[in-house]
Protein backbone atom coordinates (compact mmCIF):
# COMPACT_ATOMS: atom_id res chain seq x y z
CA UNK A 1 0.00 0.00 0.00
CA UNK A 2 1.94 3.16 -0.84
CA UNK A 3 2.24 5.97 1.49
CA UNK A 4 0.36 8.56 -0.82
CA UNK A 5 -3.35 6.08 -0.25
CA UNK A 6 -2.91 6.24 3.54
CA UNK A 7 -4.51 9.15 4.15
CA UNK A 8 -6.81 10.41 6.98
CA UNK A 9 -10.42 8.53 5.86
CA UNK A 10 -8.55 5.57 4.62
CA UNK A 11 -10.88 2.31 4.86
CA UNK A 12 -9.47 -1.02 5.99
CA UNK A 13 -10.44 -4.41 5.74
CA UNK A 14 -13.61 -2.27 5.13
CA UNK A 15 -14.34 -0.80 9.14
CA UNK A 16 -11.43 0.47 10.04
CA UNK A 17 -11.21 4.27 9.37
CA UNK A 18 -7.99 6.06 9.62
CA UNK A 19 -8.43 9.31 11.63
CA UNK A 20 -5.67 11.00 13.58
CA UNK A 21 -1.72 10.48 12.27
CA UNK A 22 -0.50 9.81 15.93
CA UNK A 23 3.44 9.35 14.69
CA UNK A 24 5.74 8.26 12.13
CA UNK A 25 9.02 6.51 12.27
CA UNK A 26 11.60 4.38 9.59
CA UNK A 27 7.59 4.05 7.12
CA UNK A 28 5.38 2.55 10.16
CA UNK A 29 3.17 5.15 11.15
CA UNK A 30 0.92 4.70 14.14
CA UNK A 31 -3.04 5.98 13.79
CA UNK A 32 -5.36 6.72 15.92
CA UNK A 33 -8.51 4.67 14.15
CA UNK A 34 -12.34 3.98 14.34
CA UNK A 35 -13.99 0.33 14.27
CA UNK A 36 -16.66 1.57 12.46
CA UNK A 37 -18.18 -1.89 13.18
CA UNK A 38 -18.17 -1.75 17.12
CA UNK A 39 -17.68 1.96 17.06
CA UNK A 40 -14.69 2.08 18.71
CA UNK A 41 -11.22 3.86 18.82
CA UNK A 42 -8.35 1.72 17.73
CA UNK A 43 -4.65 1.96 17.07
CA UNK A 44 -3.50 0.88 13.82
CA UNK A 45 -0.13 0.89 12.35
CA UNK A 46 0.66 0.64 8.79
CA UNK A 47 3.87 0.30 7.13
CA UNK A 48 5.57 2.18 3.98
CA UNK A 49 5.80 -0.05 0.69
CA UNK A 50 9.85 -0.81 1.50
CA UNK A 51 10.01 -1.34 5.05
CA UNK A 52 11.71 -4.35 5.34
CA UNK A 53 10.32 -6.35 8.25
CA UNK A 54 6.34 -6.13 7.75
CA UNK A 55 6.34 -9.87 7.57
CA UNK A 56 7.64 -10.36 10.79
CA UNK A 57 5.82 -7.44 12.61
CA UNK A 58 2.29 -9.14 11.43
CA UNK A 59 3.51 -12.43 12.21
CA UNK A 60 4.14 -11.21 15.47
CA UNK A 61 1.34 -9.54 15.64
CA UNK A 62 -1.40 -12.57 15.05
CA UNK A 63 0.74 -14.72 17.67
CA UNK A 64 0.59 -11.90 20.25
CA UNK A 65 -3.43 -11.50 19.16
CA UNK A 66 -3.83 -15.42 21.70
CA UNK A 67 -2.74 -13.64 24.70
CA UNK A 68 -5.08 -13.56 27.34
CA UNK A 69 -3.33 -11.25 30.19
CA UNK A 70 -5.54 -8.18 30.32
CA UNK A 71 -2.79 -6.19 31.23
CA UNK A 72 -1.16 -6.39 27.55
CA UNK A 73 -2.34 -4.52 24.49
CA UNK A 74 -4.83 -6.72 22.62
CA UNK A 75 -4.19 -6.93 18.84
CA UNK A 76 -7.41 -7.35 16.95
CA UNK A 77 -6.43 -7.80 13.31
CA UNK A 78 -3.06 -8.21 11.35
CA UNK A 79 -2.98 -8.44 7.55
CA UNK A 80 0.06 -8.58 4.66
CA UNK A 81 -0.87 -8.64 0.98
CA UNK A 82 -0.08 -6.16 -2.11
CA UNK A 83 -2.22 -3.81 -1.26
CA UNK A 84 -2.28 -3.93 2.40
CA UNK A 85 0.16 -4.14 5.61
CA UNK A 86 -1.23 -3.09 8.74
CA UNK A 87 -2.00 -4.04 12.71
CA UNK A 88 -5.19 -2.94 14.12
CA UNK A 89 -4.54 -3.21 18.38
CA UNK A 90 -6.93 -1.91 21.32
CA UNK A 91 -6.45 2.09 21.76
CA UNK A 92 -5.33 3.17 24.92
CA UNK A 93 -6.10 6.01 27.50
CA UNK A 94 -4.21 6.97 30.26
CA UNK A 95 -0.82 8.07 31.91
CA UNK A 96 2.52 6.56 30.92
CA UNK A 97 5.39 6.09 33.19
CA UNK A 98 7.18 8.81 31.77
CA UNK A 99 3.70 11.03 32.50
CA UNK A 100 3.65 9.78 35.95
CA UNK A 101 7.26 10.76 36.99
CA UNK A 102 6.80 14.64 35.41
CA UNK A 103 6.52 15.71 38.73
CA UNK A 104 9.53 13.18 40.30
CA UNK A 105 9.54 9.61 41.75
CA UNK A 106 6.72 7.69 42.59
CA UNK A 107 5.99 6.71 46.32
CA UNK A 108 8.00 2.88 46.62
CA UNK A 109 4.95 0.76 46.83
CA UNK A 110 3.51 2.63 43.98
CA UNK A 111 6.20 1.96 42.05
CA UNK A 112 6.90 -0.92 42.93
CA UNK A 113 3.23 -2.31 42.66
CA UNK A 114 3.05 -0.70 38.70
CA UNK A 115 6.05 -3.05 37.80
CA UNK A 116 4.82 -6.02 39.91
CA UNK A 117 1.80 -5.82 37.70
CA UNK A 118 4.08 -5.40 34.54
CA UNK A 119 6.47 -8.45 35.42
CA UNK A 120 3.08 -10.66 36.01
CA UNK A 121 1.87 -9.67 32.61
CA UNK A 122 5.39 -10.44 30.78
CA UNK A 123 5.60 -13.99 32.46
CA UNK A 124 2.18 -14.83 30.88
CA UNK A 125 3.63 -14.00 27.53
CA UNK A 126 7.14 -15.71 27.70
CA UNK A 127 4.86 -18.65 28.66
CA UNK A 128 3.84 -18.21 25.08
CA UNK A 129 7.83 -17.64 23.98
CA UNK A 130 6.46 -14.30 23.08
CA UNK A 131 8.71 -11.12 24.65
CA UNK A 132 9.36 -7.52 24.50
CA UNK A 133 12.79 -7.02 24.69
CA UNK A 134 12.78 -2.97 24.55
CA UNK A 135 10.61 -2.01 27.72
CA UNK A 136 10.91 1.78 27.91
CA UNK A 137 8.88 4.06 29.89
CA UNK A 138 6.29 4.92 27.66
CA UNK A 139 5.37 1.10 27.48
CA UNK A 140 4.35 0.55 30.83
CA UNK A 141 0.40 2.48 31.08
CA UNK A 142 -2.05 3.47 34.08
CA UNK A 143 -5.22 3.56 32.48
CA UNK A 144 -8.04 5.69 32.83
CA UNK A 145 -10.25 2.51 33.90
CA UNK A 146 -7.42 2.44 37.00
CA UNK A 147 -5.22 -1.09 35.38
CA UNK A 148 -2.05 -1.09 34.44
CA UNK A 149 -1.18 -1.86 30.28
CA UNK A 150 2.04 -2.96 28.54
CA UNK A 151 2.25 -1.97 25.08
CA UNK A 152 4.14 -3.78 22.28
CA UNK A 153 4.79 -7.12 23.47
CA UNK A 154 6.03 -9.04 21.02
CA UNK A 155 4.86 -6.15 18.12
CA UNK A 156 7.94 -3.69 19.19
CA UNK A 157 10.58 -5.51 18.69
CA UNK A 158 9.42 -7.29 14.97
CA UNK A 159 9.19 -4.08 13.88
CA UNK A 160 12.32 -2.61 15.25
CA UNK A 161 14.33 -5.84 14.28
CA UNK A 162 15.24 -6.52 18.10
CA UNK A 163 16.88 -9.98 18.32
CA UNK A 164 18.15 -12.28 21.57
CA UNK A 165 19.59 -15.25 22.68
CA UNK A 166 18.45 -14.27 26.35
CA UNK A 167 15.08 -12.88 25.56
CA UNK A 168 14.11 -13.68 29.57
CA UNK A 169 17.48 -11.97 31.18
CA UNK A 170 16.65 -9.04 28.53
CA UNK A 171 13.24 -8.15 29.75
CA UNK A 172 13.95 -9.14 33.31
CA UNK A 173 16.66 -6.16 32.83
CA UNK A 174 13.74 -4.01 31.13
CA UNK A 175 11.71 -4.20 34.30
CA UNK A 176 14.37 -3.78 36.71
CA UNK A 177 15.16 -0.52 34.74
CA UNK A 178 11.49 0.66 34.96
CA UNK A 179 11.45 0.37 38.58
CA UNK A 180 14.49 2.28 38.68
CA UNK A 181 12.66 5.13 36.81
CA UNK A 182 9.97 4.80 39.05
CA UNK A 183 11.58 4.84 42.45
CA UNK A 184 14.09 7.53 41.44
CA UNK A 185 12.65 9.48 38.39
CA UNK A 186 16.01 8.51 36.65
CA UNK A 187 17.23 6.19 33.59
CA UNK A 188 19.85 3.71 34.13
CA UNK A 189 20.91 4.02 30.59
CA UNK A 190 23.53 5.87 28.39
CA UNK A 191 21.39 8.68 27.71
CA UNK A 192 18.25 10.28 28.59
CA UNK A 193 15.08 8.37 27.83
CA UNK A 194 11.56 9.99 27.30
CA UNK A 195 12.91 13.30 28.97
CA UNK A 196 13.55 11.41 32.32
CA UNK A 197 17.43 12.13 33.41
CA UNK A 198 20.19 9.63 33.21
CA UNK A 199 20.90 8.33 36.24
CA UNK A 200 24.02 9.66 38.42
CA UNK A 201 27.07 7.27 38.08
CA UNK A 202 29.92 6.79 40.96
CA UNK A 203 33.12 4.99 40.01
CA UNK A 204 31.54 4.16 36.46
CA UNK A 205 28.88 2.74 37.56
CA UNK A 206 24.93 3.58 38.03
CA UNK A 207 24.39 4.55 41.77
CA UNK A 208 21.51 2.27 43.48
CA UNK A 209 18.10 3.42 43.87
CA UNK A 210 18.89 4.14 47.84
CA UNK A 211 21.74 6.05 46.95
CA UNK A 212 19.62 8.84 44.48
CA UNK A 213 16.33 8.85 46.53
CA UNK A 214 16.44 9.13 50.22
CA UNK A 215 13.23 6.40 51.66
CA UNK A 216 13.55 3.84 49.25
CA UNK A 217 13.06 0.45 51.09
CA UNK A 218 15.87 -2.13 51.05
CA UNK A 219 14.35 -4.67 49.66
CA UNK A 220 12.92 -3.21 46.57
CA UNK A 221 16.71 -1.67 46.20
CA UNK A 222 17.61 -5.14 46.16
CA UNK A 223 15.35 -5.92 43.76
CA UNK A 224 16.36 -3.34 41.54
CA UNK A 225 19.94 -4.73 41.40
CA UNK A 226 19.30 -8.01 40.92
CA UNK A 227 17.44 -7.00 38.22
CA UNK A 228 19.67 -4.25 36.39
CA UNK A 229 22.56 -3.25 37.92
CA UNK A 230 25.22 -6.50 37.71
CA UNK A 231 28.11 -4.16 39.20
CA UNK A 232 26.12 -3.87 42.46
CA UNK A 233 24.92 -7.14 43.23
CA UNK A 234 27.75 -8.03 45.53
CA UNK A 235 26.98 -11.78 45.63
CA UNK A 236 23.55 -11.72 45.08
CA UNK A 237 21.68 -13.64 42.54
CA UNK A 238 20.59 -12.03 38.95
CA UNK A 239 16.69 -11.91 38.56
CA UNK A 240 16.38 -13.49 35.16
CA UNK A 241 13.20 -13.82 33.78
CA UNK A 242 9.70 -11.78 34.43
CA UNK A 243 8.90 -15.00 36.31
CA UNK A 244 11.61 -14.31 38.98
CA UNK A 245 10.78 -10.36 38.98
CA UNK A 246 7.05 -10.89 39.48
CA UNK A 247 7.93 -13.66 42.32
CA UNK A 248 10.29 -10.86 43.98
CA UNK A 249 7.45 -8.47 44.29
CA UNK A 250 4.80 -10.83 44.96
CA UNK A 251 3.90 -9.05 48.26
CA UNK A 252 3.95 -5.59 47.30
CA UNK A 253 0.60 -3.90 47.16
CA UNK A 254 -1.08 -3.53 43.96
CA UNK A 255 -1.93 0.06 42.60
CA UNK A 256 -4.83 1.87 43.42
CA UNK A 257 -6.31 5.15 41.92
CA UNK A 258 -4.36 8.21 43.03
CA UNK A 259 -6.32 10.42 44.81
CA UNK A 260 -6.70 14.48 43.88
CA UNK A 261 -6.95 16.66 46.45
CA UNK A 262 -7.54 20.21 45.02
CA UNK A 263 -5.99 23.15 47.45
CA UNK A 264 -7.86 25.90 48.74
CA UNK A 265 -5.21 28.35 47.58
CA UNK A 266 -4.13 28.62 44.10
CA UNK A 267 -1.76 26.25 43.04
CA UNK A 268 0.99 25.30 39.91
CA UNK A 269 -1.00 21.63 38.74
CA UNK A 270 1.09 19.38 37.84
CA UNK A 271 -1.51 16.90 36.58
CA UNK A 272 -3.38 15.85 33.18
CA UNK A 273 -4.11 18.40 31.00
CA UNK A 274 -7.91 18.27 31.64
CA UNK A 275 -6.85 18.21 35.49
CA UNK A 276 -4.89 21.39 34.83
CA UNK A 277 -7.61 23.26 33.03
CA UNK A 278 -10.24 23.05 35.62
CA UNK A 279 -7.75 23.87 38.08
CA UNK A 280 -7.26 26.82 36.25
CA UNK A 281 -10.67 27.81 35.54
CA UNK A 282 -11.25 27.75 39.14
CA UNK A 283 -8.71 29.65 39.92
CA UNK A 284 -10.10 32.03 37.79
CA UNK A 285 -13.04 32.18 39.40
CA UNK A 286 -11.69 32.59 42.31
CA UNK A 287 -9.22 35.74 41.65
CA UNK A 288 -11.82 37.47 39.20
CA UNK A 289 -14.72 38.30 42.59
CA UNK A 290 -14.35 42.05 42.29
CA UNK A 291 -12.98 43.75 45.64
CA UNK A 292 -15.98 45.94 47.10
CA UNK A 293 -14.19 49.26 47.73
CA UNK A 294 -14.13 50.53 50.83
CA UNK A 295 -17.18 52.46 52.39
CA UNK A 296 -16.65 56.25 53.04
CA UNK A 297 -18.51 57.93 56.14
CA UNK A 298 -21.51 60.19 55.15
CA UNK A 299 -20.70 63.88 56.02
CA UNK A 300 -22.39 64.96 59.42
CA UNK A 301 -22.24 61.64 60.53
CA UNK A 302 -21.80 62.11 64.08
CA UNK A 303 -25.88 62.51 64.85
CA UNK A 304 -26.73 59.70 62.24
CA UNK A 305 -24.45 57.24 64.27
CA UNK A 306 -26.23 58.67 67.66
CA UNK A 307 -29.03 57.53 66.07
CA UNK A 308 -28.02 54.15 64.61
CA UNK A 309 -26.23 52.90 68.01
CA UNK A 310 -29.95 53.93 69.89
CA UNK A 311 -31.52 51.45 67.59
CA UNK A 312 -28.84 48.72 68.16
CA UNK A 313 -29.63 49.00 71.77
CA UNK A 314 -32.94 49.05 71.21
CA UNK A 315 -32.74 45.77 68.95
CA UNK A 316 -30.35 43.94 71.82
CA UNK A 317 -32.91 44.35 74.17
CA UNK A 318 -35.54 43.10 72.39
CA UNK A 319 -33.41 40.04 71.22
CA UNK A 320 -32.18 39.42 74.80
CA UNK A 321 -36.51 39.23 75.86
CA UNK A 322 -37.67 36.96 73.06
CA UNK A 323 -34.70 34.38 73.99
CA UNK A 324 -35.30 34.57 77.94
CA UNK A 325 -39.03 33.91 76.91
CA UNK A 326 -38.49 31.22 74.65
CA UNK A 327 -35.89 29.49 77.18
CA UNK A 328 -38.66 29.39 79.94
CA UNK A 329 -41.34 28.47 77.63
CA UNK A 330 -39.28 25.35 76.26
CA UNK A 331 -38.23 24.14 80.60
CA UNK A 332 -41.72 24.52 81.43
CA UNK A 333 -42.41 21.75 78.38
CA UNK A 334 -41.61 18.06 79.35
CA UNK A 335 -42.44 16.63 75.57
CA UNK A 336 -40.14 19.30 73.25
CA UNK A 337 -36.57 17.96 74.82
CA UNK A 338 -37.50 14.31 74.01
CA UNK A 339 -38.92 15.10 71.01
CA UNK A 340 -35.25 17.27 70.36
CA UNK A 341 -33.29 14.21 71.88
CA UNK A 342 -34.02 12.14 68.66
CA UNK A 343 -32.38 13.91 66.65
CA UNK A 344 -29.09 12.95 68.03
CA UNK A 345 -29.61 9.38 67.63
CA UNK A 346 -30.36 10.23 64.13
CA UNK A 347 -27.58 11.65 63.59
CA UNK A 348 -25.13 9.23 64.97
CA UNK A 349 -26.93 6.45 63.18
CA UNK A 350 -26.66 8.83 60.21
CA UNK A 351 -22.76 8.28 60.32
CA UNK A 352 -22.09 4.83 61.25
CA UNK A 353 -19.02 4.02 59.36
CA UNK A 354 -19.58 1.65 56.35
CA UNK A 355 -17.80 -1.10 56.38
CA UNK A 356 -16.48 -3.85 53.95
CA UNK A 357 -18.13 -7.53 54.02
CA UNK A 358 -15.87 -10.41 52.12
CA UNK A 359 -18.20 -12.83 50.17
CA UNK A 360 -18.19 -16.32 51.48
CA UNK A 361 -18.05 -18.06 48.15
CA UNK A 362 -18.72 -16.64 44.50
CA UNK A 363 -20.39 -18.15 41.63
CA UNK A 364 -20.74 -17.68 37.84
CA UNK A 365 -24.44 -17.19 37.93
CA UNK A 366 -26.91 -18.62 34.59
CA UNK A 367 -29.94 -19.59 35.72
CA UNK A 368 -31.41 -18.86 31.88
CA UNK A 369 -29.06 -21.05 30.48
CA UNK A 370 -26.65 -24.31 31.75
CA UNK A 371 -26.59 -23.03 35.02
CA UNK A 372 -22.63 -21.93 35.04
CA UNK A 373 -21.13 -18.65 33.68
CA UNK A 374 -17.03 -19.98 34.38
CA UNK A 375 -17.81 -20.54 38.26
CA UNK A 376 -14.02 -21.95 38.27
CA UNK A 377 -12.91 -18.42 38.07
CA UNK A 378 -15.42 -16.81 39.93
CA UNK A 379 -13.52 -16.69 42.97
CA UNK A 380 -10.82 -14.50 41.26
CA UNK A 381 -13.43 -11.55 40.77
CA UNK A 382 -13.10 -11.66 45.44
CA UNK A 383 -9.51 -12.50 45.56
CA UNK A 384 -8.17 -8.77 46.63
CA UNK A 385 -5.71 -8.33 43.28
CA UNK A 386 -7.12 -6.39 40.70
CA UNK A 387 -4.71 -7.99 38.05
CA UNK A 388 -7.20 -10.85 38.50
CA UNK A 389 -10.74 -11.35 36.70
CA UNK A 390 -13.89 -13.54 36.20
CA UNK A 391 -15.62 -13.10 32.58
CA UNK A 392 -18.65 -14.19 31.12
CA UNK A 393 -18.15 -16.80 28.37
CA UNK A 394 -18.05 -14.90 24.75
CA UNK A 395 -21.14 -13.94 22.56
CA UNK A 396 -21.82 -12.96 19.65
CA UNK A 397 -24.10 -10.04 19.89
CA UNK A 398 -24.33 -7.36 22.86
CA UNK A 399 -27.86 -9.00 24.03
CA UNK A 400 -25.60 -12.20 24.60
CA UNK A 401 -26.51 -13.86 21.20
CA UNK A 402 -30.26 -13.23 21.84
CA UNK A 403 -30.04 -16.97 24.06
CA UNK A 404 -30.77 -15.68 27.27
CA UNK A 405 -31.84 -12.09 29.34
CA UNK A 406 -28.97 -11.93 31.63
CA UNK A 407 -25.53 -13.67 32.99
CA UNK A 408 -24.15 -12.41 36.40
CA UNK A 409 -21.76 -13.17 39.11
CA UNK A 410 -23.27 -14.66 42.59
CA UNK A 411 -21.76 -13.45 45.75
CA UNK A 412 -23.01 -15.74 48.89
CA UNK A 413 -22.22 -13.47 51.46
CA UNK A 414 -23.05 -16.18 54.18
CA UNK A 415 -25.88 -14.84 56.06
CA UNK A 416 -28.60 -11.82 55.35
CA UNK A 417 -26.35 -8.47 55.19
CA UNK A 418 -27.61 -4.68 54.42
CA UNK A 419 -25.87 -3.45 51.14
CA UNK A 420 -25.25 -0.25 51.20
CA UNK A 421 -23.12 -0.21 47.73
CA UNK A 422 -21.21 -2.33 46.00
CA UNK A 423 -17.84 -1.17 43.67
CA UNK A 424 -17.06 -3.34 40.89
CA UNK A 425 -14.50 -2.76 38.75
CA UNK A 426 -15.13 -3.74 35.15
CA UNK A 427 -13.25 -3.87 32.02
CA UNK A 428 -12.18 -0.47 30.65
CA UNK A 429 -14.68 -1.16 27.03
CA UNK A 430 -18.20 0.41 27.57
CA UNK A 431 -21.19 -0.57 26.31
CA UNK A 432 -22.42 -2.75 29.50
CA UNK A 433 -25.86 -2.80 31.11
CA UNK A 434 -25.19 -3.83 34.70
CA UNK A 435 -27.86 -4.42 37.60
CA UNK A 436 -27.63 -5.38 41.17
CA UNK A 437 -30.02 -7.65 42.88
CA UNK A 438 -30.20 -8.64 46.35
CA UNK A 439 -32.00 -11.02 48.62
CA UNK A 440 -31.92 -14.02 50.73
CA UNK A 441 -32.41 -16.89 47.79
CA UNK A 442 -29.76 -17.60 44.77
CA UNK A 443 -33.10 -17.84 42.91
CA UNK A 444 -33.53 -15.06 40.29
CA UNK A 445 -37.04 -14.33 40.50
CA UNK A 446 -36.16 -13.82 44.90
CA UNK A 447 -33.05 -11.56 43.76
CA UNK A 448 -34.49 -7.87 43.70
CA UNK A 449 -33.06 -4.92 41.26
CA UNK A 450 -32.17 -2.23 43.71
CA UNK A 451 -29.45 -0.17 41.14
CA UNK A 452 -28.76 -0.48 37.30
CA UNK A 453 -25.54 1.10 35.81
CA UNK A 454 -26.03 1.67 31.88
CA UNK A 455 -22.61 1.70 29.64
CA UNK A 456 -20.85 1.38 33.03
CA UNK A 457 -16.86 0.33 32.78
CA UNK A 458 -13.98 0.62 34.97
CA UNK A 459 -14.51 1.34 38.24
CA UNK A 460 -18.40 0.88 38.49
CA UNK A 461 -20.44 2.24 41.99
CA UNK A 462 -23.84 -0.17 42.13
CA UNK A 463 -25.83 2.07 44.77
CA UNK A 464 -29.24 0.92 45.96
CA UNK A 465 -31.88 3.99 46.00
CA UNK A 466 -33.11 2.35 48.82
CA UNK A 467 -32.16 -0.20 52.03
CA UNK A 468 -30.92 -3.37 50.51
CA UNK A 469 -30.79 -6.93 52.39
CA UNK A 470 -30.02 -10.24 51.80
CA UNK A 471 -27.17 -12.92 51.67
CA UNK A 472 -26.98 -13.35 47.76
CA UNK A 473 -25.57 -10.16 46.10
CA UNK A 474 -25.67 -10.83 41.95
CA UNK A 475 -23.82 -8.41 39.55
CA UNK A 476 -26.47 -9.17 36.12
CA UNK A 477 -24.88 -8.43 33.34
CA UNK A 478 -28.21 -7.51 30.96
CA UNK A 479 -25.67 -5.99 27.61
CA UNK A 480 -22.33 -6.73 27.69
CA UNK A 481 -19.17 -4.85 26.26
CA UNK A 482 -17.36 -6.34 22.68
CA UNK A 483 -13.96 -6.89 23.68
CA UNK A 484 -11.61 -8.38 20.75
CA UNK A 485 -14.09 -9.44 18.21
CA UNK A 486 -16.58 -10.97 21.24
CA UNK A 487 -18.93 -9.56 23.70
CA UNK A 488 -18.29 -10.61 26.90
CA UNK A 489 -18.39 -9.14 30.16
CA UNK A 490 -14.99 -8.49 32.62
CA UNK A 491 -15.15 -8.33 36.59
CA UNK A 492 -11.59 -7.64 38.32
CA UNK A 493 -12.71 -7.19 41.68
CA UNK A 494 -16.43 -6.89 43.27
CA UNK A 495 -16.45 -4.73 46.90
CA UNK A 496 -19.02 -5.44 49.00
CA UNK A 497 -20.23 -2.36 51.83
CA UNK A 498 -22.44 -2.29 54.41
CA UNK A 499 -23.29 -0.05 57.41
CA UNK A 500 -23.91 -2.98 59.19
CA UNK A 501 -25.56 -6.27 59.64
CA UNK A 502 -29.21 -6.78 59.29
Amino acid sequence: MSTSAVEPGTRLAERFRLEDRVSESDGATLWKAIDEILARPVAVHTFAPDFPRVHEVVTAARAASRLTDPRLTQVFDAAEDEKHAYVVSEWVTGETLTDLLSSGPLEPERAAGLVAEAAEALAHAHESQLYHLCLRPAHLVWTTGNTVKVLGVAVDAAMYGLTTDQPALDDAEGLGRLLYAGLTGHWPGDEEEGGLPAAPMTDGHFCTPRQVTAGVPGYLDAVTVRACLPEARKGQGALASPSEVAASLADVARPMPIPISYPSTPAVASASHTEGLDIAHRQQRTVSRPTPPPRRPPSGGSTLNRVLMTLVVLLVIAAVGVGAWTIGRSLGSPTEPQAKSASPKASTSASTPVQTIKPEEAQGFDPLGDKDEKSDKAKLAIDGKPSTFWETEGYTSAELGNLKKGVGLLLDMGKSVQVSDVMATLSDAGGATVELRVGDSPDLDALKTVATEKNAAGKTTLKPDQAATGQYVLIWFTRLPAEAGEFHGTIYEVVVHSPGSA
